[in-house]
């Protein structure tokens, strides 16, 4: 009787310190007849024998005895003279767990605009409940330790990262988004990342309930490197592709040299700026035809022996007229979409990056202030400094 009693006075619950846990599990697997488990409001228990969901508890106190609950007599401890129930014992708490942070790493995907490849990182806030404590305990418990919270969330956060990749990624491959501005694309993105998450949980027993602050966006790397040459790109088209901006940025510093007196401007730069000046100017007019050479200075064409029969002295002809100089040729109209490497002067179309027939760049940038230049370029037109570093 006196162990009867004392059986009667024992309680099974998870303790004040475990409250917050998703998941508490009781420390002994002997659990005694008559002994009273507590489940709070929020919460239910599981009864797990041989692998095996044996039977659950819901909120309120219970008296663990097999009169009053059948299926405890399927794993009566029988060393024990029937005094005790051999199995494990789990508390899970079925209330929302809110404010829990993710984010990582998304994935590797080209941008359609550049053809960059990036990173994309994902970030945000979400919820979780447990929707059916039985489905959690038998397909989760081995792979993941549930009764540690973080480990359940973060394997649930893998779930939501994979779910707003797939989301992400569908999306910007089929070009009907882009990188740059992911952030319009939020609601969108986080109504199909949860769905596509509470799929992957449903089998888990756990249901994301709601996903905010999410933010999708690059390493900063990434996202320096995409920004320039988005730059870059629609500074080309301004100004007529790569060469046309470097011929312009050199004519630029050239002339702010020379409106400071000529001594910021090197003789060396000044000629290959006139150089490339020279390339934009029109083909010179041909010059005069030279005029027959006179027999002697400021005399006529001179005497030669007449053929035989012709008379010795043939009549006078009429001083010959000057020819009238030729029209002006107008300017040569250069050839569409074509301009002229620095180096050979040959011909090739807007936008190459290197000449055909010599193999030099077309365009470079400065290693000092990255500014672009032309690809015989000596010397920086904004800050002076040599493309070519000085012999040791």
């Amino acid at each position: 009787m006196g162990i009867l009693n004392e059986a009667r006075r024992e309680f099974i619950a998870a303790p004040d310190s475990a409250k917050g846990q998703i998941v508490f599990k009781w420390p002994d697997h002997n659990i005694r007849k008559f002994a009273r488990a507590i489940v709070e409001p929020d919460a239910q228990a599981v009864f797990i024998s041989q692998g095996q969901v044996m039977g659950t508890l819901g909120p309120g106190q219970h008296v663990l005895d097999a009169k009053e609950l059948p299926f405890l007599g399927l794993f009566v401890d029988w060393a024990t003279n029937s005094n005790a129930f051999k199995a494990e014992l789990f508390f899970v708490g079925a209330r929302e767990f809110p404010n829990l942070r993710f984010g990582g790493r998304l994935d590797e995907v080209q941008d359609p605009q550049t053809g960059l490849i990036v990173t994309l990182r994902s970030f945000g806030e979400f919820a979780l409940r447990v929707v059916e404590p039985t489905k959690l305990i038998l397909n989760l418990v081995g792979t993941v330790d549930v009764t540690d919270n973080h480990a359940v969330t973060d394997w649930v956060t893998q779930q939501l990262l994979k779910a707003t990749r797939t989301t992400v990624t569908t999306q910007l491959m089929s070009g009907a988004w882009q990188i740059l501005g992911l952030s319009m694309h939020s609601p969108e993105i986080e109504t199909g990342a949860m769905e596509g998450a509470n799929r992957e949980l449903t089998d888990y027993g756990i249901a994301i309930t709601r996903l905010g602050n999410l933010d999708i966006n690059l390493d900063e790397e990434d996202n320096a490197r995409l920004k320039k040459l988005a730059g870059d790109t629609a500074y080309s088209r301004l100004a007529g592709g790569f060469m046309q901006a470097a011929q312009a940025e050199m004519m630029q510093g050239a002339g702010q040299g020379l409106a400071q007196g000529g001594g910021a401007t090197a003789p060396i730069f000044f000629g290959a700026g006139m150089g490339l000046a020279g390339q934009m100017q029109a083909p010179q007019q041909a010059p005069y035809p030279p005029p027959a050479a006179p027999g002697f200075a400021g005399g006529g064409p001179g005497y030669a022996p007449p053929p035989p029969g012709a008379p010795a002295y043939p009549a006078p002809q009429p001083a010959p007229q000057a020819a009238p100089p030729p029209a002006p040729v107008a300017d040569a109209v250069p050839a569409a979409a074509l301009m002229a490497c620095a180096n050979c002067q040959n011909q090739m179309p807007v936008g190459s990056k290197f000449c055909a027939e010599c193999g030099t760049p077309t365009s470079k940038h400065c290693t000092n202030c990255n500014a672009s230049l032309a690809g015989t370029a000596k010397f920086c037109a904004e800050c002076g400094t040599p493309t070519v570093a000085p012999p040791a």
